[in-house]
């Protein structure tokens, strides 16, 4: 839909909106693309940090049950290549959308379940509770753990949720589609 470096090219047409959050190089993209089934819509990367602007995205649920919503990808945490006035702008521009966006309506937190939570991932979720944002955690990257890491990795991953659902992704897998289609649907038709 488009890509905004600042509050004011922000949207103005009112739409539920749920916001990506999670370090560089999370799977910000790929969760985006493989849940409208479009490769290549949003930018995957090796490279951390390759997302600097907030990119807005027009969709609607594969069952038709929501007219439209928005996907919104926010930059990555924890990693960014480039001048310091630079990391200022983005963490502002963040916080602006996270702060003051009425259309806001929850956060897909992602964490990497090879790395698990990390210091920017629970002040992340500190914030969105101070105000009161709500938010689902999802591991991805799930496919690149073999059994043993699996289990001990999300099991860590889960010490930390304080009863909350836990969504398990994979981008070539599909794995956690499905739930999180769920997930979308249930919060943004309450």
């Amino acid at each position: 839909m488009l890509s905004a470096a600042s509050p004011d090219s922000f949207p103005r047409l009112r739409a539920p909106e749920i916001a990506l959050i999670g370090r560089s190089n999370v799977g910000k993209s790929s969760l985006i693309n493989r849940l409208v089934g479009v490769n290549g819509l949003a930018y995957t990367s090796a490279r951390p940090g390759c997302t600097r602007t907030i990119n807005f995205y027009r969709v609607g649920s594969p069952e038709g049950t929501l007219k439209e919503f928005r996907l919104v990808d926010l930059p990555g945490y924890g990693f960014a290549a480039g001048p310091i006035a630079d990391k200022i702008a983005w963490k502002a521009l963040i916080d602006a959308y996270l702060t003051d966006r009425e259309d806001l309506r929850f956060a897909l937190l992602l964490i990497d379940s090879r790395r698990g939570w990390m210091d920017a991932d629970r002040q992340m979720r500190e914030w969105l509770e101070h105000h009161d944002r709500p938010y689902v955690v999802v591991a991805t990257k799930i496919d690149k753990l073999n059994a043993r890491e699996r289990s001990s990795g999300l099991a860590a991953i889960r010490k930390e949720l304080n009863g909350r659902e836990l969504v398990l992704f994979s981008a070539p897998e599909g794995r956690g589609v499905r739930e999180i289609w769920h997930t979308i649907t249930n919060i943004t038709t309450t």
